[in-house]
């Protein structure tokens, strides 16, 4: 590889092309997905309470951003990272690697948005309200839920995407 066709002044390790380092990150991006819908649903029991003590509850339009942040997820892991570059090869048409952006395009603005719905949600239903912590952890978890579920998409596709030598993918 010439010096020119390198990002990087530096080369990337070899440890980011092992199969462990892949099984890793899936394991971990199932780790991050979990945790947030752990959290989703614990403030949601948690405001049914009786222990809550206030007249804050979750309710369905909490869950709306976790919706969105959830169908971007699905979204941006069914790319395969080789159709972004595949205008030199014919798969099933002309502009294949147009339309695979455009995809991976909105699956980002669904998590992006329901990333910014969580925050207007929590702005608007717990902050301007004047809610006190215990009730404030509904917006707050709400947000934190969504910024995990992004973080294990992102997660979730680079480690799908690694590229190993010495991985073989059979298709019938």
């Amino acid at each position: 590889m010439e010096s020119g066709d390198r990002l990087f002044r530096f080369p990337k390790p070899q440890w980011l092309n092992s199969a462990n380092t892949r099984t890793a990150g899936v394991y971990s991006a199932g780790a991050l997905f979990s945790i947030a819908l752990f959290i989703l649903i614990d403030a949601a029991t948690f405001s049914k309470s009786n222990l809550n003590g206030s007249d804050f509850h979750v309710n369905f339009v909490d869950w709306i951003p976790g919706i969105f942040s959830v169908l971007g997820m699905l979204v941006i892991n069914s790319i395969d990272k080789s159709r972004l570059s595949a205008d030199n090869f014919s798969y099933s048409g002309d502009g294949v690697a147009w339309k695979a952006r455009v995809v991976l395009f909105m699956g980002f603005a669904a998590m992006a948005g329901g990333l910014a719905g969580g925050v207007t949600v929590m702005v608007l239903k717990y902050v301007v309200p004047g809610a006190n912590w215990p009730a404030m952890w509904f917006g707050v978890a709400n947000v934190v839920a969504n910024a995990m579920i992004m973080l294990s998409s992102v997660v979730l596709w680079v480690s799908q995407n690694m590229e190993d030598d010495y991985t073989y993918n059979l298709a019938l």
